[in-house]
């Protein structure tokens, strides 16, 4: 079967406006997050207050994607989405009251990064609905090919705008991003509501749709091998430091990986459906085992064209996105993705921190190093895993 162009997913009006509303609510969680760790830090002049801002718009998608992801299994999606976007609408416009606390910026930024996992789950359940057969894949990688350039460009944008407009019109602009997304899926995207399946609309529910299902287990522990491969990302001042390289070298080891996850998934998406599939075991391993020269500390530019090759193999992650939501059941779709979100975070989480403690008393370059090894026993479990489960 010959692979889907984009062409043949940008002619479907629905996708469009998913696409665009994606984009708008991925820019708009990047201004968020810039423009109130610079609010925090002009009002505290502390890193340690900075930082934990950072933190608490990661922490919230945990819980969002355990507790809310089944509303997309419950109401319809299209109005799960709008209301998501309206919320968090609402929330960064309270934001830029003037005089509030820092504790209630930050319990505001949390309940703003909440809606995110129901508006997720809901899009990720739709665009099966309106992207048949390869198109889906395109159309995927698509999203994820957004969601790299949405990293990148709105921290990038956002700097810029706080710089130039100060941290309140930032925020405003911002919520604009969320309202102007409420309108394009109102008006683009049609009613989605799901099939009725009773208890699977449920946390328990949910859990039992991925944990009795061989290859929805099998897929989830590849996606956790994320933990693994993250690590670089989380030590890139460091490892710069070891280097004994300035802060352009952390942008270059910064934008090394995303850049490598664009070209991977531009180069996957033209391939035929079948051998994505054959090769996303391949590639779990590859992500990792690419990253332990690391450990030796080689000069910026191999360590910059390693961790862009790792990051080139783990486009895989759209294969194993677009499999899991492909054999997820429609009536539990939302929670499932949920949960299998979570994980995947919780993993990413649990990377992060250790490699952290790790790097106290080993080398940064060691820590990547020793990262990239353990990952690829990991991903090797979780393909044996698939090889059983897809026979």
């Amino acid at each position: 079967m010959a692979a889907a162009r984009f062409r043949d997913v940008a002619a479907v009006g629905q996708f469009r406006a998913l696409w665009l509303a994606h984009a708008q609510s991925r820019v708009g969680d990047q201004l968020a997050r810039v423009a109130l760790s610079v609010l925090v830090f002009e009002r505290t002049r502390s890193p340690a207050w900075t930082a934990l801002t950072y933190a608490m718009t990661i922490l919230p998608n945990l819980a969002g994607g355990t507790l809310l992801a089944g509303l997309a299994d419950r109401f319809d999606r299209r109005t799960v989405m709008v209301v998501a976007d309206v919320v968090r609408a609402g929330l960064v416009a309270v934001m830029v009251i003037p005089g509030q606390p820092i504790a209630v910026l930050v319990v505001l930024l949390c309940l703003v990064q909440l809606p995110f996992a129901p508006f997720s789950a809901a899009r990720n359940a739709i665009l099966p609905r309106v992207l048949h057969g390869d198109r889906y894949m395109v159309g995927l990688a698509v999203m994820r090919t957004t969601d790299q350039l949405g990293l990148v460009g709105g921290i990038a944008v956002g700097a810029a705008l706080v710089t130039c407009l100060g941290t309140s019109t930032t925020l405003l602009i911002d919520a604009a991003t969320f309202a102007a997304s409420a309108m394009l899926i109102g008006l683009g995207v049609g009613r989605h509501r799901p099939p009725r399946a009773g208890h699977k609309t449920r946390l328990s529910g949910g859990l039992q749709t991925v944990a009795g299902n061989p290859q929805l287990r099998a897929l989830t522990a590849i996606a956790c091998v994320n933990g693994f491969y993250v690590v670089p990302e989380s030590l890139a001042v460091p490892y710069a430091a070891q280097l004994d390289q300035g802060t352009g070298a952390v942008g270059w080891l910064l934008a090394a990986v995303p850049a490598g996850s664009i070209v991977g998934m531009i180069w996957l998406k033209g391939l035929r459906p079948d051998l994505r599939l054959r090769l996303m075991a391949p590639l779990t391993v590859a992500t990792c085992a690419i990253l332990v020269p690391s450990a030796w500390a080689p000069v910026l530019a191999v360590s910059v064209v390693l961790w862009a090759a790792s990051g080139l193999a783990s486009a895989h992650d759209m294969v194993v996105q677009g499999a899991f939501v492909q054999r997820a059941p429609d009536e539990s779709r939302g929670q499932a993705i949920g949960l299998a979100g979570a994980a995947m975070q919780a993993a990413q989480g649990l990377g992060i921190v250790l490699a952290g403690l790790l790097a106290q008393v080993l080398t940064p370059a060691a820590v990547v190093g020793l990262a990239g090894a353990a990952g690829v026993v990991a991903a090797v479990g979780a393909a044996a895993l698939w090889r059983r489960a897809a026979i």
